[in-house]
């Protein structure tokens, strides 16, 4: 059947409509669920801040350890009868006089042997040292090999020691030059020196295992 053009537009504002609900319809659902489930997102609070522990000015927190106050150094000369200079001045005359001791040429006189320890020795041992020096059988054997003797000394330690004497240990090495080639011997002595301070003087040698010269 056919419409007339009033009777169609009739149709056209109906189906508008009809349309229009269905779309409010299927939409207007949707909006209000969402809008039922929305929340409002919390604003989150401000972090407590949790105090540190006080700490006083220059405290790094750490426990103070204490600290034992320094032990006074021992000055150990002061128990002894001598001096530190005092010790060091009768070693150097030790071990001076050893070397002049095995230091000698068959050609020096006992007077030139003995003049060179000078100082380094009391007259008395001088006296003895010229004796030996000069006796016989071993100014023979000497010459006779015609005998150079270079000497070496090194000290090994304080045997003793009283207000005024020291004994000490010393090694002598002696390179020994003869007409039948040369030799190297060492000796060990026990030499003791007298006086104070730093003035000392060689009063005694020995070999220090036997006790004889």
């Amino acid at each position: 059947m056919d419409l007339s053009p009033g009777q169609k537009k009739a149709v056209f504002a109906l189906v508008v409509v009809v349309l229009a609900a269905l779309g409010y319809w299927l939409i207007l659902p949707k909006v209000s669920h969402s809008n039922a489930h929305a929340q409002p997102t919390p604003t989150p609070s401000p972090t407590e801040s949790v105090p540190s522990p006080a700490v006083s000015a220059g405290d790094t927190g750490t426990p103070a350890v204490t600290t034992p106050a320094p032990v006074g150094s021992v000055n150990i000369y002061s128990w002894l009868p001598f001096t530190q200079e005092g010790l060091t001045a009768a070693a150097s005359v030790t071990q001076q006089f050893l070397v002049d001791y095995d230091t000698y040429s068959y050609t020096e006189s006992a007077q030139d042997y003995v003049g060179k320890m000078g100082d380094l020795i009391t007259g008395q041992l001088a006296t003895t040292l010229k004796a030996l020096y000069a006796s016989p059988g071993v100014a023979k054997v000497r010459n006779d090999q015609k005998q150079t003797s270079t000497g070496t000394a090194q000290i090994n330690s304080l045997r003793s020691f009283g207000p005024s004497s020291l004994t000490f240990v010393v090694t002598s090495n002696q390179h020994l030059v003869t007409a039948k080639g040369t030799s190297n011997g060492t000796a060990q002595y026990a030499i003791t020196v007298t006086g104070s301070g730093t003035s000392w003087q060689v009063d005694n040698i020995q070999l220090s295992s036997t006790g004889q010269f």
